[in-house]
C-alpha cells in the first residue's frame, strides 16, 4: 500500500525510534480554530489501518469517523493542538499553525515518552515547524496523500475540528458553522454580512474585516 510503503522506506533509511506524522485542518476558513494533530503508528497497527486511512479530504465524514475509531482501537497515538481565532489574528495564520503543530507534537512526545532527538517528524507541506528544537523534521509536499502517518494525523485533525465546529454552531447560531465548518461559502458570507462577525471569526481575514466594517 503506497502510503505505508512511503513511511516504511523512511523508517528503514533513517531508523528513528518514532516516525510521527503532523498535519493541520482549518487554515483557510473564516471562523474557528486551526487544529493540528501529530500521529504515531505502531508497527503492529499498520496493516490493520492501511485499508481505511487516506488523505482526510478524500474521505467522507462517515469514513473519517470509522477510520479514527479503528486507529484508536489499534493503538495509534495522537497529540493535538489548537490556535484560536484571536491567536490567528495576532500572529498570522502560518505562525498560528506552527504553534498548533508544535503543541500537538509536544503532547504526543510526552504521552509516548519519545525522546525528541530520536523522533522523525513528517510535516505536511513545504515548511519545518518553528520553535520545535531537537526533533528531526522532513517536510513532505502533499504528505497527507503520500504518508500513512501524515494521513492519520490529517484524519484526527479534521474530525476533531469538525466536532468542535458543531459545538460552536450551538453557541453562535445563525452562521451554519456545523455545515460549512467556517469556510467562506455563499451561505456563510451571507450570514456574516447579515449578522456581523461572532467571537469565532478571524478578523484578520478580508471578508470578516469587511463585514465588521474594519478598514484595510
Amino acid at each position: 500500500m503506497p502510503l505505508s510503503r512511503f513511511d516504511l522506506a523512511l523508517l528503514e533509511a533513517r531508523k528513528p525510534d518514532f516516525l510521527i506524522g503532523v498535519d493541520e485542518a482549518g487554515r483557510g476558513p473564516l471562523a474557528g480554530p486551526v487544529t493540528a494533530a501529530a500521529a504515531w503508528i505502531p508497527h503492529s497497527a499498520r496493516l490493520l489501518i492501511s485499508p481505511l486511512v487516506d488523505d482526510s479530504k478524500k474521505l467522507s465524514h462517515a469514513r473519517r469517523e470509522k477510520a479514527l475509531r479503528l486507529m484508536l482501537a489499534s493503538g495509534v497515538r495522537f497529540g493535538f493542538g489548537f490556535a484560536s481565532p484571536g491567536e490567528i489574528d495576532r500572529v498570522n495564520i502560518l505562525e498560528a499553525t506552527f504553534n498548533a503543530m508544535s503543541a500537538a507534537v509536544r503532547r504526543l512526545l510526552s504521552a509516548t515518552g519519545a525522546a525528541p532527538g530520536r523522533a522523525l517528524l513528517l510535516v505536511d507541506g513545504p515548511h519545518r515547524i518553528k520553535r520545535l528544537d531537537g526533533c528531526l523534521q522532513e517536510p513532505v509536499i502533499d504528505g497527507d496523500a503520500r504518508s500513512l502517518s501524515i494521513a492519520a494525523a490529517s484524519i484526527f485533525a479534521k474530525v476533531l475540528r469538525d466536532r468542535w465546529l458543531a459545538v460552536l454552531d450551538g453557541r453562535h447560531p445563525g452562521y451554519g458553522l456545523a455545515g460549512h465548518k467556517g469556510y467562506g461559502t455563499a451561505a456563510h458570507l451571507a450570514a456574516l454580512n447579515r449578522l456581523g462577525p461572532c467571537p469565532e471569526h478571524r478578523l484578520s481575514f478580508a471578508p470578516v474585516r469587511a463585514a465588521a466594517g474594519i478598514p484595510r
